[in-house]
């Protein structure tokens, strides 16, 4: 079974992954941000802001819409696929079912730091990924603001702006740097294992926008994320621009990260393994 999920990856990354989809999936995420993100930047108005589930959880015109756009465009792209979205699955949570179908599936977190974009913070960004059978094989970062757009395909590398990226490890003798889901989505027990992070050689944060922290890590400008919750349009993206940049990710327990969900919280991700199982180690 396992070989058999294998080689239909394999097949799928050969016939459909090539350089025309990749070029045309990055068209159409500007195409989106130009069009919805970037002219409400520091531009909202009080109607284009609304609260989902509390008041740190915040959606606008521009999330919207920029999905809608990227709906749209990435199905024509790939006959066939389906799109997971943020925005449809708080509409319709039965979308994020499509995730464990058999589809391919594009993942989109259209303004990943929704609440930097609210305050008028150039920390935000747009995700897409495309899985298969709870694979990633492709995903693109763009940071609206300074332009800069990441690209990662499974077993081809990842790049910035066309650049190879390549984090390396920390440098000895440092303390780790690493960005933690914010405290103001945390319970007690998660509050609780993050806790662990306050330790001797280690230098805990805050995170911002979940793709931009992934980003950074592949950058090497990070050393390690530790988060608390794993929907997939928040990591997706980022988890295979690290993997590939050379980097590692594991659960609380020593386990990969699951796209399909399940896994054990904290988990981490990291520019090295070394420091992966570090992270992993002090969430435990």
């Amino acid at each position: 079974m396992i070989e058999s999920i294998t080689e239909s990856i394999d097949d799928f990354l050969t016939s459909n992954i090539n350089n025309k989809l990749r070029t045309d999936v990055e068209r159409a995420i500007r195409a989106a941000a130009a069009a919805e993100i970037t002219p409400r930047f520091r531009q909202l108005g009080a109607h284009e802001i609304d609260e989902k589930s509390g008041p740190h959880d915040l959606v606008t015109t521009a999330d919207r819409r920029a999905e809608e756009h990227l709906t749209r465009e990435l199905a024509r792209l790939l006959p066939g696929s389906v799109v997971v979205g943020e925005e449809a699955v708080a509409a319709d949570p039965s979308v994020y079912e499509a995730l464990g179908g058999t589809a391919p599936v594009w993942i989109v977190d259209p303004v990943d730091g929704t609440r930097q974009f609210v305050h008028g913070d150039p920390g935000f960004c747009t995700l897409v990924a495309l899985a298969l059978d709870g694979v990633i094989l492709a995903s693109w970062t763009y940071a609206p603001v300074p332009d800069d757009m990441a690209v990662a395909i499974r077993g081809r590398g990842a790049r910035l702006n066309g650049q190879v990226l390549h984090p390396g490890s920390p440098a000895p003798g440092t303390a780790i740097r690493v960005a933690t889901s914010h405290p103001d989505f945390t319970t007690a027990t998660e509050k609780h294992a993050l806790g662990g992070l306050h330790a001797e050689g280690v230098a805990p944060r805050p995170c911002g926008s979940a793709g931009l922290e992934y980003l950074a890590i592949a950058r090497g400008t990070l050393d390690a994320t530790a988060f608390t919750w794993e929907l997939a349009w928040d990591h997706a993206a980022g988890l295979l621009l690290v993997e590939e940049a050379g980097g590692s990710h594991l659960t609380r327990t020593g386990g990969p990260f699951t796209l399909t969900g399940g896994n054990a919280l904290p988990f981490t991700a990291a520019r090295d393994a070394a420091t992966a199982r570090r992270v992993a180690g002090l969430l435990a």
